[in-house]
């Protein structure tokens, strides 16, 4: 009995905290009904319905069981969320300090960031990530393949027109996560590392925010364009401080059945076939990259140094040019000539 007692508590909770509008004694006073008949007995047959009072309180506890299955259902698609004010970077919060963009949003070629730290290489390896903003988890698996441990947060938000709107971030290839599936996060909190996915990658960030919230971690079916994505940078940018202060009930499980590979670590989504190793994510170390971005720099400067020397020797021939010509001048005037 008590553990029918504080499963009804806990539905009572989750209608509260998924927005189904239920009074507080309204379970309770229906346990009572059904788990207390015979005051419930009596009053049928005071009435002349004795045959039919077995059927009305099975009917009651039904509808019991019947209200628990729902609101269980329910708190799996949709949960209660800050409404965002604002958007920061991931790394280096909030304007992404100490941390630059190796390769960039490109529509059909790679919907994300991957964000390096200053020093190349797998100098960022476990640096913090942080929640762009306020949201709910909506993803949280090791997924393994190209993925590694996968984060994705849902975030609801005031568009220019005053209405909610609805965005997915997604931080890929940490080393750690630090947040489950389900859980509320606030703007600016860690929810993992920079990882390598497990070292397939050298470490960094793989950072992307979708607007499309079906999507989930097979993107094979999607367009991978604007018509799916926003450019992360640029979305941040126009959303750095937003109007926030209330809340919103958002869906969630919109791309469930998207779990990781079987016999991972995963946080009870499973089922879709995985997405195949992404050829769109970079395997160039970073630190190859900052080489050549030194040498393409000294290469500049040499061309630079070339340019003006060359100049410099135009500029000399041309004053030497003048001076022979005043001379010539000086020496007509004086009756001399040029020995």
């Amino acid at each position: 009995m008590e553990i029918i007692r504080l499963w009804l508590t806990r539905a009572t909770r989750t209608c509260r905290g998924t927005g189904i509008a239920v009074k507080s004694r309204l379970i309770p006073m229906i346990f009572g009904f059904c788990f207390r008949p015979a005051p419930l007995r009596g009053r049928l047959i005071q009435h002349g319905m004795a045959r039919h009072a077995a059927t009305v309180i099975r009917g009651l506890m039904l509808a019991v069981f019947g209200l628990l299955a729902v609101t269980e259902g329910h708190a799996g698609h949709s949960i209660r969320v800050a409404v965002a004010n604002g958007f920061d970077l991931p790394v280096g919060k909030p304007g992404g300090e100490g941390y630059y963009v190796f390769r960039g949003y490109a529509p059909n070629a790679h919907q994300g960031e991957d964000w390096n730290g200053a020093g190349g290489g797998n100098s960022d390896l476990g640096d913090p990530v942080y929640a762009t903003a306020d949201g709910v988890v909506v993803y949280s698996e090791d997924y393994r393949r190209s993925w590694g441990n996968l984060v994705i947060i849902r975030h609801a938000y005031r568009g220019p027109d005053g209405g909610m709107q609805l965005a997915d971030s997604v931080y890929a290839h940490l080393d750690r996560r630090s947040v489950r599936l389900y859980q509320t996060v606030r703007r600016g909190q860690q929810i993992g590392t920079i990882g390598t996915a497990h070292g397939m990658y050298a470490a960094h960030l793989h950072f992307e925010i979708r607007k499309n919230i079906q999507i989930g971690p097979y993107q094979t079916s999607f367009a991978r364009d604007y018509s799916n994505y926003f450019s992360p940078r640029q979305f941040i940018a126009q959303r750095r401080q937003l109007k926030g202060g209330d809340t919103a009930v958002v869906p969630v499980d919109t791309f469930s059945g998207q779990g990781a590979a079987p016999g991972t670590n995963t946080a009870g989504q499973s089922g879709k076939p995985l997405d195949p190793v992404r050829r769109d994510i970079p395997m160039r170390d970073p630190k190859q990259v900052a080489r050549d971005n030194e040498l393409a720099r000294q290469k500049r400067e040499m061309d630079l140094k070339k340019l003006v020397d060359e100049n410099r020797r135009k500029v000399d021939a041309m004053k030497e040019e003048d001076m022979d010509a005043f001379w010539n001048r000086v020496r007509s005037k004086l009756g001399r000539k040029k020995p």
